[in-house]
């Protein structure tokens, strides 16, 4: 079974948005026994809330459901437990491999690094454009599960 986490910094619009697109790909193609995804942040700031709520209607404008989703933050232990940590933005990584204590396996990558285009997921949050990172969200998750099937 491939364990996945997304990271960003709260964990309430581009790592859900990545875990459920993930999820819901990984559904549509019948694999649901062979992932387990999750997501998390690398800040404090949001832990135990919701998606934000501009994310959760563009998850649901695609049939996507992030019903139950809680923030909650990226722990060390979490890089033994999950074989591939999927940061979202370049701050993401380092401070991913800072809660981390590095990434000496290898596991720590960018989602767009699964795309023809690497870089970082636009990040709603600043530009309040959700439909621009649902595109880099769908194009990396769809690269990544293609990589891992």
């Amino acid at each position: 079974m491939q364990k996945i986490l997304f990271v960003c910094h709260g964990n309430i619009c581009r790592s859900p948005m990545a875990e459920f697109v993930m999820k819901d790909l990984v559904q549509k193609s019948g694999l649901e026994d062979q992932f387990h995804i999750e997501s998390a942040a690398t800040s404090t700031e949001e832990i135990g809330n919701p998606v934000y709520p501009p994310a959760q209607r563009k998850l649901a404008e695609h049939g996507i459901s992030c019903e139950g989703h809680a923030a909650r933050q990226l722990k060390k232990s979490d890089y033994d437990a999950y074989d591939l940590l999927i940061g979202m933005d370049f701050a993401n990584l380092r401070n991913m491999r800072r809660i981390c204590g590095g990434d000496s396996e290898n596991k720590i990558h960018l989602l767009m690094d699964y795309t023809h285009r690497p870089g970082e997921v636009a990040d709603p949050w600043y530009t309040g454009n959700f439909e621009a990172t649902w595109q880099d969200v769908l194009e990396g998750c769809t690269g990544l599960l293609r990589t891992l099937v």
